[in-house]
């Protein structure tokens, strides 16, 4: 990579800049096998060496880089874990480990059920609010989600700010509905390359597909699909000695 990779003229410093490449070429498993030093980096993207310390510290902050006096920087692979016994909260989880999370929304608005219709107890013709983020941990992507909800009661989200939190505190609210229950089923997928390149999936690592219902009562409220980096979150069951082995 060389500096042609940074523009000089954008208002965006050049740290931030070299930063957010990095980023991409470790998704991309550019540096599975070693991370360059800071010599390398500020003599491949012509900067100074001060420059790519400041990046590198940004890097690091987020959890992604583990820079070591004598041994380098090398990369590090947090892991995300999430209790079975309850519906998981990415949002929750995150902040329970440190990480700053945040959604970026991709589609927001009413649209036919169509397909997905069936789930909620919908005729598929019936309006729907259609929700699609990306979420975040730190500046690193970490699961696709995309939602369905009945427009008579979800109507007021599609005016919300949906760019951090839970979904079902803002549910409570703005639209005075309150998630009492539902089930999920999950399953490992290999996702479509767009999806790959919007989470930033390593090469050859696998994902998550979680479908979940939500219930309010006995009525359906949520649909969802959510797309999970397999290399960065995992599921946790526990039991107790009481459980007898089956």
């Amino acid at each position: 990579m060389s500096e042609s990779a940074l523009d000089r003229s954008s208002a965006l410093p050049l740290w931030a800049q070299l930063a957010q490449d990095l980023r991409r070429r470790m998704a991309d498993g550019e540096f599975d096998e070693q991370f360059p030093t800071e010599e390398a980096c500020a003599r491949s993207y012509g900067v100074s060496r001060q420059t790519v310390r400041e990046a590198l510290r940004r890097i690091e902050a987020d959890g992604l880089l583990v820079r070591e006096r004598g041994r380098g920087t090398t990369l590090a692979r947090p892991e995300f874990e999430q209790p079975l016994h309850a519906i998981y909260s990415l949002s929750s989880s995150l902040r329970s480990q440190g990480v700053v999370e945040r959604s970026e929304v991709l589609a927001i608005g009413t649209m036919p059920a169509g397909d997905q219709g069936e789930h909620l107890g919908l005729a598929e013709d019936d309006p729907v609010v259609y929700l699609e983020r990306l979420r975040f941990a730190g500046d690193e992507p970490l699961a696709l989600m995309r939602s369905w909800l009945p427009t008579d009661v979800a109507g007021g989200l599609v005016e919300s700010d949906l760019e951090s939190g839970s979904l079902y505190d803002l549910l409570a609210d703005r639209c005075d509905i309150r998630v009492t229950g539902g089930w999920e089923r999950m399953r490992p997928c290999n996702p479509p390359p767009a999806e790959r390149r919007l989470l930033c999936l390593p090469k050859r690592e696998a994902a998550l597909t979680v479908q979940r219902l939500a219930l309010a009562g006995d009525r359906p409220i949520e649909w969802r699909v959510s797309t999970i980096r397999g290399d960065r979150y995992s599921f946790k069951a526990e039991w107790s000695e009481t459980v007898p082995a089956r």
